[in-house]
């Protein structure tokens, strides 16, 4: 069905056929008609961070930002799925046309901005979901016109009403639409901000009874130096894991296409190699108690099984959905159990 219906998408502007689309997928689930656009989910449990996956392959934050979706994209067949970014107060993002589809590439550049209504809104629709297959995670960041300095108090809050509802949290550094906040990777003002977080995650899972995991999601574009000093303030945390990665500011994968020099995040298949180095030096600089979720370029069960052997536990894709529609979710987790019976073989083709 994605296959008839991504050439009629494809005419219109990109956000708007992101919101056509996400409607036509909560009709289809409540009408019962899912089973036309999906198959039944591929399990492949999953334990991790105190949690069991139905399968490892999740959708990556973005695309439902005020988890108005929760139930039809789990009904797609996803082992968990985040929504967000949230912040404190409702912001419309940076002005439109914000979305930009790279077809020959498999890309998209987006600056959206972390336009969202709220954390409360979210909150409401949250509790308003089913929920009755997968997990969730929620993905939190900070206001455009709250300083850095004060940026501790805006997650915060944001983690606080976010935590009785999610089965895991993800603190995003990393966004480059929002200025200013990649300069919260930094090492000391990552330790400052992931240390407060820290303090008061215990504190939330000594009044709610339960300890939702608390993940960090990092930028593809940290130089060496910097992908190491946020591993050592990430290990000396103890941070329960950390999301690898977000989108990138580079071009030079796509340079000469037309939305080349568009502002802000490049995703989809120019990601791929770069997100996945960061990932493998992530990996071998972190310890093994910190399991990595790879994100950036999967456009196939191959790109999933190459995240793996480069240390992911864990899997997202979001570009990926656009452009190959739910059937990658199921190929992804077909690949990734191939390989899990059979890590060698698994290895040598994700080489």
């Amino acid at each position: 069905m994605y296959s008839l219906a991504r050439p009629l998408l494809f005419t219109l502007d990109a956000e708007r056929a992101h919101g056509l689309g996400l409607g036509a997928l909560d009709l289809a689930w409540r009408s019962g008609g899912i089973g036309l656009l999906a198959r039944p989910r591929v399990p492949l449990p999953t334990k991790l961070l105190g949690l069991v996956f139905p399968n490892p392959v999740g959708l990556a934050a973005g695309l439902d930002k005020n988890g108005e979706h929760i139930d039809a994209l789990l009904a797609l067949g996803f082992g968990f799925i985040e929504v967000g970014t949230v912040t404190p107060r409702a912001q419309p993002g940076n002005p439109r046309p914000r979305m930009f589809r790279l077809v020959g590439d498999e890309a998209l550049i987006n600056r959206l901005g972390f336009n969202n209504a709220g954390v409360d809104a979210l909150v409401r629709n949250v509790e308003r979901a089913q929920r009755k297959d997968g997990l969730l995670g929620i993905n939190i960041g900070k206001n455009k016109d709250t300083p850095n300095e004060d940026a501790a108090s805006d997650y915060l809050h944001c983690l606080e009403r976010v935590y009785p509802l999610a089965d895991y949290i993800t603190v995003n550094i990393s966004s480059p639409n929002t200025a200013g906040l990649r300069e919260l990777q930094e090492e000391q003002a990552l330790r400052r901000l992931v240390g407060t977080l820290r303090e008061a995650q215990e504190r939330l899972a000594a009044r709610h009874g339960k300890r939702v995991p608390v993940l960090v999601k990092v930028a593809p574009d940290l130089s060496d130096a910097d992908i190491d000093a946020a591993a050592r303030v990430l290990s000396d945390l103890a941070v329960d894991g950390v999301v690898a990665t977000n989108t990138t500011v580079a071009r030079t994968a796509v340079h000469g296409h037309r939305h080349a020099r568009e502002a802000g995040g490049l995703s989809g298949a120019p990601l791929m190699g770069q997100a996945t180095l960061v990932l493998r030096r992530l990996r071998t600089r972190l310890p093994e108690s910190i399991p990595l979720v790879g994100v950036g370029g999967i456009l196939s069960g191959a790109d999933a099984v190459a995240k793996m052997a480069a240390g992911a536990s864990l899997v997202q894709c979001y570009t990926g959905l656009v452009y190959r529609g739910p059937e990658l979710i199921g190929e992804c987790v077909d690949a990734m159990r191939r390989r899990k019976e059979s890590p060698s073989r698994g290895t040598a083709n994700a080489e």
